[in-house]
């Protein structure tokens, strides 16, 4: 039944698909469609406006409208069944695709910038500790995380910052995706369960200066937060042409 009513309205002109809002809503009634963030139904949108904060182009506001009554019984359900066809990532123990396999690397060993020996070149050390690297990818019980200093980086960061090896990643565990283009919402869950089984001891957020690129602080301390833990948590901002601008 419809009735007058707060809800969330998104201006498509302004949203740039960011997805900083979807984590916000608790009821899931948010998702990206078509490069845009929509609502997926009237029925799961509270009205109350708690992703309005997190959009930085002013795209989200609530309006008063007709529109189907809130159904907390529908949202419940909704969010169960999100959270049951949800693929988690499991540690592999043998065999199975090496993007989920799960290794450590003891010994750092240098990499050659040439083919050609040439001593004017200097060899540059891979700061790799372990695999897998993706959010995804990456197990919460996995004992490379254990007491670990943890590294967050935007996926497009390593393309761009030519010293990331050197400057970030050294004695580092690394944990890379993309904040607008992936589950952000999964995202939040995987870093609550790493949080708390983790122990880690810190974490450096690495993002691109691009606006959809400020999700990924927000999603690791809202992660965080759900997790009840306390760890000190630093931001770093990288320019597009590979200059560090903030720390």
């Amino acid at each position: 039944m419809k009735v007058h009513r707060k809800i969330i309205e998104i201006d498509e002109d302004l949203c740039d698909g960011c997805g900083l809002c979807i984590p916000s809503c608790a009821e899931g009634a948010l998702e990206i469609a078509d490069s845009r963030v929509k609502v997926i139904a009237d029925k799961y949108c509270d009205g109350l406006g708690a992703c309005l904060g997190e959009c930085p182009v002013g795209a989200l506001k609530v309006v008063d409208r007709e529109a189907e009554e809130f159904d907390e019984v529908a949202v419940e359900a909704y969010l169960t069944e999100k959270e049951k066809n949800t693929p988690k990532a499991e540690p592999m123990i043998s065999g199975g695709c090496p993007s989920s396999r799960i290794e450590r690397f003891d010994k750092i060993e240098p990499v050659h910038t040439s083919n050609a020996p040439d001593i004017s070149r200097a060899e540059e050390t891979s700061a790799l500790s372990h695999w897998p690297v993706q959010i995804r990818l990456i197990p919460p019980t996995a004992e490379f995380l254990k007491g670990a200093d943890l590294l967050v980086l935007a996926d497009c960061v390593p393309v761009a910052f030519p010293s990331l090896h050197r400057d970030l990643l050294k004695e580092k565990v690394v944990a890379l995706g993309c904040p607008k283009f992936d589950d952000a919402e999964g995202y939040v869950n995987k870093f609550a369960e790493i949080f708390q089984v983790a122990d880690i001891k810190s974490v450096t957020a690495v993002v691109m200066e691009v606006p959809c690129c400020a999700g990924l602080p927000i999603v690791v301390k809202k992660g965080l937060e759900i997790s009840g833990k306390k760890v000190p948590i630093k931001e770093v901002v990288v320019s597009t042409r590979g200059k560090i601008l903030d720390r």
